[in-house]
């Protein structure tokens, strides 16, 4: 039964033993063979189809950025998936079960009330801990699951690829932290569309 692996995985117990603890102590955590071949193959296989067919389009910065490349900051490939798109089922299932995750981690994680997430990009990952000694290199293997902090606690930076990779990001808000973050952006808009009028 191909949805046999997936059915025997205690997601609660993997959020409360495993993802909330090492979010805590190191800033990260990962697991391997999260999905499973086959259903790991049909997320891969849609992820394709929509790099065939176009629907990725070049990563963009957040904010101006006048005079700086944006390929060179940003090499990857992404579109937006919800999982509710035609053709995205084995998309939304992974979406779901990481859900899922995040839910059960809940409360768990300190002070953060987690509301939202978002979507596709690929990329091989770097993070830097904040206060750790070391350097985590995160190797985009198939099907592994990735936590991590993304913000002043792991800055981090995606590696050049030199063979076409894929890899699916969903970053999930605090709302309150969110909030103020498109409160910043309104205004940074509005200063930049009232500059380029007065001019």
């Amino acid at each position: 039964m191909p949805l046999g692996h997936i059915m025997r995985l205690d997601l609660e117990k993997i959020a409360l033993e495993y993802i909330v603890p090492c979010l805590h102590e190191v800033g990260f955590c990962y697991l391997d063979n999260f999905l499973g071949e086959v259903v790991g193959d049909c997320v891969l296989e849609r992820v394709k189809q929509l790099h065939c067919t176009g629907a990725l389009r070049d990563g963009q910065l957040a904010g101006p950025r006048a005079g700086v490349s944006k390929r060179h900051l940003r090499g990857d490939q992404i579109t937006w998936i919800g999982g509710n798109e035609e053709g995205c089922e084995a998309i939304s299932f992974l979406l779901s079960l990481i859900d899922r995750l995040v839910l059960y981690c809940g409360s768990r994680l300190g002070k953060y009330y987690v509301k939202e997430r978002s979507k596709l990009h690929g990329g091989i990952l770097r993070i830097f801990p904040e206060g750790k000694s070391f350097i985590a290199d995160v190797e985009p293997i198939f099907d592994r699951l990735l936590f991590f902090w993304s913000d002043r606690r792991n800055p981090h930076e995606v590696q050049p690829s030199y063979a076409t990779r894929y890899a699916m990001t969903v970053w999930y808000f605090d709302a309150e932290e969110r909030a103020e973050a498109k409160k910043k952006f309104r205004n940074l808009t509005r200063k930049t569309e009232s500059a380029l009028t007065e001019d």
